[in-house]
């Protein structure tokens, strides 16, 4: 059985693949230096073609939901819908490309189904927290890429790079729904 797991945003989509329940392969596609949305989505289809079609036969592909509401400090309205444009698009660009409707997933469901506990009053930001629960998940196994921050008050320190997070939603979403269609034959 092969598994897509994507984390969307018009920055950086994060890829999971999963073969026989287990992570095959994280990857991302880096959006950040193109500003049309178009452009943006035709360099996520030439990755998508040469990286992941080709792997094999694809069961299921999983998608982060987008908001569907506001949340106090958060996105914009002018940012949620270029979000869900983009989001289209590329579930588009995936149906057309493999014949799968993707299946989407709340990304609240998710932490849920894996009982990713996140604890909102700790001074860790959400997605580190996530990030902690993934690479704990992966018994520590998995060689993420990282730097060392060159200047500030954090120099010194080394980092995540930030297309990990992505990454690592990628694979919340994809675990998610591989155990959500398990209890939901």
């Amino acid at each position: 059985m092969l598994c897509i797991g994507l984390d969307i945003s018009t920055s950086i989509v994060g890829i999971s693949v999963f073969k026989d329940k287990k992570l095959d392969k994280l990857n991302y596609v880096d959006l950040s230096k193109e500003k049309c949305i178009f452009k943006k989505a035709k360099m996520f289809e030439n990755f998508f073609l040469k990286n992941i079609v080709n792997i094999g036969f694809i069961d299921y592909i999983y998608i982060e939901d987008i908001l569907q509401s506001f949340k106090r400090g958060l996105s914009s309205a002018n940012t949620l819908m270029k979000l869900a444009k983009f989001n289209g698009i590329v579930s588009n660009i995936v149906y057309n490309n493999t014949g799968l409707i993707p299946e989407y997933i709340n990304v609240n469901t998710a932490r849920k189904t894996l009982e990713i506990k996140i604890d909102k009053n700790s001074s860790v930001d959400k997605k580190e927290q996530v990030m902690m629960w993934v690479d704990k998940d992966l018994n520590e196994n998995y060689s993420w890429p990282t730097k060392v921050i060159s200047r500030g008050p954090n120099k010194g320190l080394v980092k995540y790079e930030k297309f990990c997070y992505d990454m690592a939603d990628a694979y919340v979403i994809c675990k998610a729904g591989i155990i959500i269609n398990e209890q939901n034959p």
